[in-house]
């Protein structure tokens, strides 16, 4: 009922955006902690890259899903299966997009923090895409074989990468 209602996946959802939002908290331990004045440029560098190339791959995915987008794991009835695009390289290009961007966060500021927040997405939204992977199955009879030939969220990692 209202927003306490799950069985759409609004869990995940309210996991996701909590655990994103959370990585506007600051670094903890902060790199002084850890004896250094100013963190590595070299890392920040990566890190801030990694954070605008995936906000970028976001925005392709999430404009190649069109009516079909949905911040829900329960695809939405007469959805349109996209496998072209970002959707080429992996089913998930914008739950990959999350994590790398998270990733990009870590890396930039140097938290631990902000690694935990990456593993805690991890498992939220490896948990949302099975999910969502149950309905396009149900939807798309077409779904098995891309699933089949095409990584989940991130190439060769258990968690992120399930092949049938």
């Amino acid at each position: 009922c209202g927003g306490r209602d799950i069985r759409r996946g609004e869990w995940g959802l309210r996991a996701q955006l909590r655990l994103s939002t959370a990585h506007l908290l600051p670094p903890w331990p902060a790199p002084a902690d850890w004896g250094l004045a100013i963190w590595p440029r070299p890392v920040f560098i990566v890190g801030v890259l990694l954070l605008l190339r995936r906000l970028g791959v976001a925005a392709q995915a999430f404009a190649a899903l069109g009516s079909s987008l949905s911040p829900l794991p329960e695809a939405k009835q007469g959805n349109r299966l996209i496998c072209q695009g970002p959707y080429q390289r992996c089913r998930h290009p914008m739950y990959q997009a999350v994590l790398l961007c998270s990733l990009g966060v870590a890396l930039s500021i140097g938290s631990l923090l902000h690694l935990i927040l990456l593993m805690g997405l991890v498992a939220v939204l490896g948990g949302k895409a099975r999910r969502e992977e149950r309905s396009l199955l149900q939807l798309h009879p077409d779904y098995a074989v891309y699933r089949s030939t095409t990584p989940a969220i991130a190439p060769g990692l258990p968690w992120l990468d399930w092949r049938n």
